[in-house]
């Protein structure tokens, strides 16, 4: 039986869903330094610089599987998980944060929002599969649009910058996810009618 080995770009995703549990524990250190009072930025720093490198490794893999032909099953089941495993864990993380622990404080029903969101989109995408045995997901523009801006405001966040801009960016990613969420349902909508 011919082994078959991964692709260069599933690798690289596979990478980056180890590098994220690595970046939840991060977190979790920094928020009980906070707690204490003793605030070592030292596991705000690695855990921001990690969220960089996972996040935009995230093109990487995606310009390579595209130019190389290595688009697969498997790649596009992991990609996407890994995105939302790195932005999901760090909303939560920041929004549950302890008094202090951020400069800005992300709002619960944000969180609550982007969650609901992605609960429907895969709710809807195993539907789909059981009625009509395939679903095709394609890349919206306001879906990547929509993950941009939430990792914009997760590291404005992690990073401690000012507070001026950051309500712009909230109600920017919270319409975004909102009319992206839409889109998608739409195209769930349109996949039934033609199954």
């Amino acid at each position: 039986m011919k082994h078959k080995s991964l692709s260069l770009a599933n690798r690289i995703t596979l990478v980056r869903l180890f590098f994220i549990p690595i970046f939840i524990v991060l977190l979790l250190y920094y928020d009980k330094s906070v707690f204490r009072g003793e605030d070592n930025d030292f596991f705000r720093i690695c855990a921001s610089l990690i969220f960089i490198a996972i996040f935009f490794s995230d093109a990487l893999d995606g310009y390579i599987a595209r130019s190389r032909n290595q688009i697969t099953r498997l790649g596009t089941i992991l990609d996407p998980l890994a995105d939302k495993a790195l932005l999901l864990s760090a909303l939560i993380l920041i929004s549950y944060a302890s008094d202090n622990a951020y400069r800005i404080h992300l709002p619960i029903w944000f969180v609550w929002l982007v969650i609901c969101r992605d609960i429907m989109l895969v709710a809807g995408a195993l539907l789909i599969h059981f009625i009509s045995g395939a679903v095709t997901v394609r890349p919206r523009i306001f879906g990547k649009t929509t993950t941009v801006f939430q990792a914009v405001l997760i590291l404005w966040a992690l990073l401690n910058f000012p507070e001026e801009p950051y309500i712009f960016l909230l109600w920017t990613a919270a319409v975004l996810t909102i009319v992206s969420g839409v889109q998608y349902f739409f195209d769930g909508i349109r996949q039934f009618d033609k199954s």
